[in-house]
């Protein structure tokens, strides 16, 4: 059973979209189960059915929060599951849905796996990720383009399109609660890639996704949650040296485009002090 996993922030609109992407509800070899961050968005109830389960949180916990309330529902339903978590904003390409248990049929050895994810226009948005630990760079980089490979390993996927083989883990997989919105789906691959599961990318299945239609409503907020994490990230899997490097560089670019871009300027230099507030206690 496949179990497709979504957060709703005031996206209903959008989730429309990936359930009319999905078969027709008389199909029952999959479930969609919506983790709704946005309690007062009631017209979300609208859209369930046989097939789409809604799981209210009380208020809004953030992407990986909610995520794992979702894969603890599915967990207690089928811990040999597939789940596959997606964008509100994404939805399935033509027979994506088929090729999925096809694929993970012949490769139960993958325990976590990115699609590929194409831009409305058929440009790849996402195609595998790579780290350099030395240097704190995440690269988001096209790895499948000129491969015929099923898959190829890579270092993180985007949570934008990330599949779960449940049955390969010997506890529950969970995101790290320290993280509110932002490289959430980076540290979920890296952690489990450290305990010897296996992380990879194919372009046999594929999604297409509209790029920050939800998260580009505030540029404040975004930057703000994206700059915290990723100093987090740093703390986790890099060393002082870059870190402090990285800080810096964090500082002088929003002072220098303060005058210019004040939201990004000020998202920037809140995410450094909520982190800065945090670290002495973690120490």
């Amino acid at each position: 059973m496949i179990y497709f996993l979504t957060v709703n922030y005031y996206s209903t609109n959008l989730l429309t979209k990936l359930i009319n992407s999905l078969p027709s509800s008389n199909h029952s070899n999959y479930k969609l189960i919506i983790v709704n961050n946005s309690p007062d968005d009631t017209e979300i109830n609208s859209l369930k059915n046989q097939c789409v389960q809604i799981i209210h949180a009380e208020t809004n916990i953030g992407f990986g929060q909610a995520c794992n309330l979702g894969i603890k529902y599915i967990y207690q339903e089928n811990k040999q599951a597939i789940i596959w978590i997606i964008n509100p904003d994404a939805y399935l390409a033509e027979n994506s849905l088929a090729t999925a248990k096809i694929f993970f049929d012949s490769h139960s050895e993958l325990s976590i796996i990115g699609s590929i994810i194409y831009t409305p226009t058929g440009e790849v948005w996402f195609g595998g990720g790579n780290f350099i630990p030395a240097t704190g760079a995440i690269l988001s980089q096209d790895l499948l383009t000129n491969t015929e490979q099923d898959y190829i390993t890579c270092d993180w996927v985007s949570g934008c399109s990330l599949i779960i083989n449940l049955g390969n883990f010997s506890e529950i997989p969970l995101f790290d609660p320290a993280y509110f919105l932002y490289y959430e789906d980076f540290d979920f691959c890296r952690r489990y890639a450290q305990q010897g599961y296996l992380v990879a990318v194919t372009k046999k299945i594929s999604v297409i996704h509209q790029p920050s239609s939800i998260t580009n409503r505030n540029i404040f907020l975004k930057i703000k949650y994206s700059t915290y994490s990723y100093l987090l990230t740093l703390e986790k899997y890099t060393n002082k040296a870059v870190q402090i490097v990285r800080l810096i560089r964090l500082i002088l670019y929003a002072l220098l485009v303060l005058p210019i871009k004040p939201q990004v300027a000020l998202g920037k230099i809140n995410g450094v002090l909520i982190y800065v507030r945090r670290y002495p206690h973690q120490n």
